[in-house]
C-alpha cells in the first residue's frame, strides 16, 4: 500500500515565500534596509505561519479528527478548519466564551463552521484550564479519538515546521522579525537562522509570558535554546486584537506608501515596532531587517477588532 502524498504536494503551497525590499525613508535615513517576507502568499486558505505551524501537525494526525483551541476571531481556528475541508478530515474548535454559543456566529466562526468545523464553546474559566488533565479528559470523553493541537498551533512540531522560515532567510538578512501570539513561529524561525543572524519577536499580547513559552517550545522541539532571539514587548497596543487611532493611522499610511494591505492584529504592530526601533537607532547602519508578513487583512474581521 502506498503512503498518501505529503501535504505540500496536495495543497501546493508557494515555497519559499517571496522576499521583497521596500524603500521607506523612515528606515533609509538610518541606513537600514527593510524587506518583507511575504508568508501571506504561501496559500490562500493557510497563509503564512499557519501553514508552517500546521503542516507537521496535520501529517502526524494522519486523517484523524483534529481538536484545537482559539478565541472568537482566531486565525488558527480558521486555518485548521480550512485544512480539514481541503484535506478531508474532521475538525473541532474549542472556542473561548460560552456566551457566544447563543449568539449569531461572527464572520470568523461562520467561516469555520462553513468549512465543517464543529464548534464547542466553553466558559472562560474552563478555557484558561484547557491544558489541565481534567479539561482534556473531558474533551476526549466528548469527542473521542482526536489529535489535540494547542491554541495557536504552537507545539514542538510547529516550531520544527517554522525552522524552514529561518532557512529561507539564511544569508539574506541580518534581523528577521515576526509578530508573536503564542511563540511557535519565533521559536522555529530563530532555530532556522544561520550564525550571525538574529530573530526579533514583537508580542501582540501583554503579560510577559512569551519569553518562557518560546524557551519551552525550543526545549521541546530542539532540546535546548536555539538561535539568537529577543522580544520587544512595548507594542501590544492594549492586547490581542486591540488597536488605537495611532496604530490605525500608521497602518493606513504604510498601505498608501507601499501598496500593501496591512493586517491589523499582527502585522501592523510588527511594522510599527520596526519603524519605531529604526527611529531609535536600534539597528546599525547597513542592517537588513526582514518583517515576516504572516497574514493578509480580512475586511470583515478587521472591522470586528476591538478599539480603545
Amino acid at each position: 500500500m502506498t503512503s498518501p502524498p505529503r501535504l505540500d504536494a496536495r495543497l501546493r503551497p508557494r515555497l519559499p515565500s517571496p522576499l521583497r525590499e521596500v524603500h521607506d525613508e523612515r528606515f533609509a535615513r538610518h541606513g537600514v534596509r527593510l524587506l518583507l517576507k511575504r508568508d501571506d502568499l504561501i496559500h490562500p486558505d493557510l497563509p503564512g505561519n499557519k501553514w508552517r505551524k500546521l503542516a507537521l501537525n496535520l501529517e502526524a494526525a494522519a486523517g484523524r479528527t483534529v481538536l484545537t483551541f482559539g478565541g472568537a476571531y482566531s486565525n488558527h481556528l480558521r486555518a485548521t478548519a480550512a485544512a480539514g475541508r481541503l484535506l478531508g478530515f474532521p475538525t473541532v474548535g474549542v472556542v473561548r466564551g460560552d456566551e457566544l454559543a447563543h449568539r449569531p456566529l461572527n464572520p470568523s466562526l461562520a467561516r469555520c463552521a462553513a468549512d465543517g468545523m464543529r464548534l464547542h464553546f466553553v466558559d472562560r474559566t474552563t478555557y484558561r484550564a484547557k491544558t489541565t488533565p481534567e479539561v482534556l479528559e473531558g474533551l476526549l470523553g466528548r469527542f473521542g479519538d482526536v489529535v489535540v493541537v494547542p491554541e495557536g498551533g504552537s507545539n514542538a512540531l510547529a516550531a520544527q515546521g517554522c525552522t524552514a522560515l529561518g532557512r529561507e532567510l539564511a544569508g539574506e538578512v541580518d534581523v528577521a522579525a515576526v509578530a508573536c501570539g503564542t511563540g511557535g513561529t519565533l521559536a522555529g524561525l530563530a532555530a532556522g537562522l544561520a550564525a550571525g543572524q538574529r530573530a526579533l519577536g514583537v508580542p501582540v499580547v501583554g503579560g510577559g509570558f512569551l519569553a518562557g513559552e518560546v524557551a519551552r517550545l525550543q526545549h521541546e522541539a530542539f532540546g535546548s535554546r536555539a538561535g539568537d532571539w529577543t522580544l520587544e514587548e512595548r507594542f501590544t497596543f492594549g492586547g490581542y486584537a486591540r488597536t488605537t487611532p495611532e496604530l490605525d493611522a500608521f497602518a493606513a499610511d504604510f498601505e498608501e506608501r507601499h501598496g500593501l494591505p496591512v493586517e491589523r492584529v499582527y502585522v501592523a504592530k510588527l511594522l510599527f515596532a520596526l519603524t519605531a526601533l529604526a527611529g531609535e537607532g536600534a539597528f546599525a547602519p547597513g542592517t537588513r531587517v526582514a518583517a515576516v508578513v504572516t497574514g493578509a487583512p480580512d475586511a470583515a474581521l478587521q472591522e470586528s477588532s476591538v478599539s480603545r
